[in-house]
């Protein structure tokens, strides 16, 4: 599943540099994770780094984006060219 910021978030920028694929973004208000790039890091570590970073603690899982293990695996594998 996806993960999402909530309007908790501080707009601190501490999460957006350390995505490996570039899904966090400036929003209107505040941050925001696009869910056809978040992978919660499957593929390139073992935790969500924009998790780890927060400092309020505002990136729950996104119940709207379900997806399992293997989803984002090979989400992973698309968004890095991996699969043709």
């Amino acid at each position: 599943m996806a993960l999402k910021i909530t309007h908790e978030c501080i707009n601190c920028d501490v999460c957006e540099p350390v995505c490996p694929n570039q899904a966090i973004s400036q929003g209107v208000e505040i941050y925001e994770i696009d869910p056809g790039l978040c992978t919660e890091c499957v593929g390139h570590h073992a935790s969500p780094q924009c998790q780890d970073v927060c400092p309020v603690a505002c990136i729950p899982l996104d119940p709207d984006h379900v997806e399992s293990p293997e989803q984002l695996m090979a989400k992973y594998h698309k968004l890095t060219r991996l699969v043709s």
